[in-house]
């Protein structure tokens, strides 16, 4: 018993000694200080009279403080039972700047700086901050670009910090070249990537400014590529590269392990719906047994699947390809399993990240609400109407499952952008000459979705000013409603062919709406009131009034490669106005047009053939001035001058007509000019015919209207079309084939318009 005293005696003395060289603080002294007081660094060190200081304590105040970031030099110390503390207080940061950035506005790169004014200067967030910046530089291909940080010292303990950034040159790609690729040269792959090697007159093309995330995505395509031509085991392995010492230029080599060419075996599909007949699936395939194996056409397939169960009333399904290779054979024989899955509702959408624009103009877009069936392709579709409008940068959807539940829910992820536009332009065309013009468009306005619209423009024959103002979405319904204001002066008395002038003031307003995925429909009701000269009347101004009812239906299915700016489909449009209500002119006007389009030899070529008419119909005996009736020639029927058409007055001025009939057919094609010009040529043959125009009472036996020059016309040609960065410009030749006598000939047309 006596020993077990003895043994809890020590132990409990042991519990109450201070750690071997540790002392009991009685005093905290600070120095050094002159923004912060004393007791504020006590609180930063996390110390306090009664503390057991020792090495390891001392160590964690140090540190302590110097995580504050409030110090640039720190001096702790014990000195008998007091705890002594001096410090340098850090300079405050008076302004951050940055100095020779043209490439990357200020405003992007102040994204990036940590470092913020009246913050305490800290050395460590400075050199990320570089950091973060070369990064941003190099995201734009300038890898060369060197970043020094600056310190300007001030009075008060402040100071001002300098980003000075040398951008020097973009890392241009010298060098693009291929290993292991024995089915296809190298000139054949390089046009498969988006990457392309550095050549002077790629000055308006940032594709040969190296990027790391494109040589990636370039890694992308080539797979995809072998995958559509067959190889079915093709492995990118990497892409292997080197700078010069100077970092100007860059060489890249994309390894390639081709692998072997399949065939498309037996095509099986797994139906487990009883009420949807096999042969409708099988009609949906996209290839045969035999063809080529080719990835686009497996996931054009699975696509199609969907669809057609999904018109039996399964819209919950997965199609899911299990392919089985025969290496022997080279065949790749595919099973398409359908499988049914359970369903899944909408418990909630959430809106996030939208400060300016309405949710109400958000939900409008959304083709889903919450209770309704969950799809991956309405909320894809969703996705994309919202990035349509253009009102923001990115849209990411983000569903979240609901634990113990068949719900989900949908987070919309937005980044805004400015919607707004300023724009201005120079041109010229055939009609008007030589023009400049410039405007303001608001696209989104006071987050509504609204569009305004303020625009003018000055030519060498016109000019006009124009207010438009839109409603995408009238009394909260898919009903597009607008208003319309345009004034607009022709001084064509001296342009051949027409010889009029004309001032017009139009007030309209319009109505839209769609009937269904393809067709829509809009009305429009509107006041002109005109002056205008007709040479028919006395070449004197004539004062006119019409107001015109007018509806019109438009069809729109294509299919768009963006890249190549190339189609397949259709697109119509057919409409009637009644213009009369007590005006001075009394007609109908009928009018139509259907264009189609396919693409074709990897979207790169477009067959395009259209056609268009219209017809005036006078009511009673009113008489259609010049002014509102048809004209041929031009940009209608090329190798024909502008109004070079039909017959013609007694000053060989073109009289126009009542009705007309044209069309064209043409075949785009690349040309040797790589193809992110889109730069391409194309051959064309045109085709016209022109009404008879109406005649003042009194002239219907006047011998210039014996110059009859009716019939068909036809004529045929070549040319170049360029979509500048500035605007389409359009060079052709053309040739009539077909002419009457009073026509009049231009084989040189050139059309350039621009916004900018």
């Amino acid at each position: 018993m006596k020993n077990k005293s003895w043994f809890f005696s020590i132990f409990g003395i042991a519990g109450l000694v201070a750690p071997v060289g540790a002392a009991t603080l009685s005093r905290v002294d600070v120095s050094g200080t002159k923004r912060m007081d004393a007791e504020s660094v006590r609180i930063l060190a996390g110390v306090k009279a009664g503390d057991n200081i020792g090495a390891a304590r001392i160590n964690e105040i140090t540190k302590k403080l110097q995580d504050s970031g409030y110090f640039s030099n720190i001096d702790v110390s014990m000195v008998g039972n007091t705890l002594k503390i001096n410090v340098s207080e850090a300079p405050i940061i008076s302004t951050v700047t940055v100095e020779g950035n043209d490439e990357i506005s200020t405003d992007d790169l102040k994204k990036e700086i940590r470092l913020k004014e009246r913050a305490s200067y800290d050395e460590t967030v400075i050199g990320a901050d570089v950091q973060r910046l070369l990064t941003v530089y190099q995201r734009k291909g300038f890898f060369g670009t060197k970043i020094n940080p600056k310190r300007i010292e001030l009075d008060n303990n402040r100071v001002n910090v300098v980003y000075e950034i040398t951008e020097g040159h973009p890392t241009y790609i010298s060098d693009i070249d291929f290993s292991g690729n024995k089915k296809f040269s190298s000139r054949t792959l390089r046009g498969e990537i988006l990457s392309r090697e550095h050549a002077w007159w790629r000055f308006m093309s940032q594709f040969d400014v190296f990027d790391e995330d494109r040589i990636q995505y370039d890694q992308q395509l080539l797979r995809q590529f072998y995958l559509r031509n067959g190889y079915a085991d093709v492995n990118i392995t990497g892409a292997n590269g080197r700078f010069t010492p100077t970092r100007e230029y860059y060489s890249v080599v994309f390894n390639i392990d081709e692998g072997e060419k399949y065939k498309f075996g037996e095509l099986t599909i797994d139906n487990p719906f009883p009420d949807v007949p096999n042969e409708k699936l099988y009609d949906v395939i996209k290839m045969d047994a035999g063809d080529t194996y080719n990835i686009d056409l497996v996931e054009e397939t699975m696509s199609a699947l969907r669809g057609a169960v999904a018109d039996y009333g399964y819209a919950f399904i997965n199609v899911e390809p299990i392919p089985v290779k025969d290496d022997a054979k080279r065949t790749v024989s595919l099973n398409f399993k359908i499988e049914k899955t359970n369903r899944i509702y909408l418990n909630s959408i959430n809106i996030l990240g939208n400060v300016r624009t309405f949710d109400s103009v958000i939900e409008q877009s959304l083709p889903m609400r919450a209770g309704d069936p969950f799809s991956l392709q309405t909320i894809e579709e969703g996705r994309q109407n919202l990035m349509h409008t253009r009102y923001f940068k990115n849209v990411q959807m983000v569903p979240s499952k609901i634990a113990d539940a068949n719900m989900m829910n949908l987070d919309i992820k937005l980044e805004e952008q400015p919607t707004g536009e300023l724009s201005g332009g120079v041109g010229w065309s055939n009609i008007n000459g030589f023009m400049v013009d410039a405007g303001i468009t608001e696209n989104n306005f006071m987050g509504r979705g609204q569009i305004v619209q303020i625009k003018g423009s000055i030519a060498q024959y016109q000019k006009q000013a124009l207010f438009s103002f839109t409603e995408p979405y009238l009394f909260g319904r898919a009903l597009s409603g607008g208003v319309d204001v345009a004034y607009t002066m022709y001084d064509y008395k001296g342009l051949t062919g027409f010889d009029y002038n004309r001032d017009s003031l139009t007030v309209s307003g319009r109505l839209g709406w769609k009937l269904t995925d393809h067709w829509s429909q809009s009305m429009r009701l509107s006041a002109a009131f005109d002056q205008n000269s007709d040479p028919q009347q006395g070449g004197g101004m004539i004062h006119a009034r019409l107001y015109s009812l007018g509806t019109a239906f438009k069809y729109y299915n294509l299919d768009t490669n963006f890249e190549q700016n190339t189609h397949t489909g259709l697109v119509g449009n057919l409409g009637t106005t009644y213009t009369g209500f007590g005006g001075s002119t009394t007609y109908m006007r009928y009018y139509g047009d259907l264009t189609a389009m396919v693409k074709f030899l990897d979207d790169r070529w477009q067959l395009k053939t259209s056609v268009e008419g219209g017809y005036i119909q006078p009511i009673g005996d009113d008489y259609i001035p010049r002014v509102y009736r048809y004209f041929l020639g031009g940009e209608s029927l090329r190798g024909f001058d502008v109004a070079g058409v039909g017959r013609i007055g007694q000053n060989s001025y073109s009289l126009g007509g009542l009705w007309k009939v044209n069309g064209s057919t043409q075949l785009n094609f690349p040309i040797f000019i790589p193809d992110e010009y889109q730069v391409k040529g194309f051959v064309f043959t045109d085709y016209g015919i022109l009404g008879d125009p109406d005649v003042p009472h009194g002239q219907e036996n006047a011998p210039y209207l014996q110059n009859i020059g009716s019939g068909w016309r036809t004529s045929a040609g070549f040319g170049v079309y360029w979509n500048t960065p500035m605007g389409p410009m359009n060079f052709s030749w053309g040739w009539p084939l077909k002419i009457d006598k009073n026509d009049k000939e231009r084989r040189f047309l050139l059309s350039f318009e621009t916004q900018f």
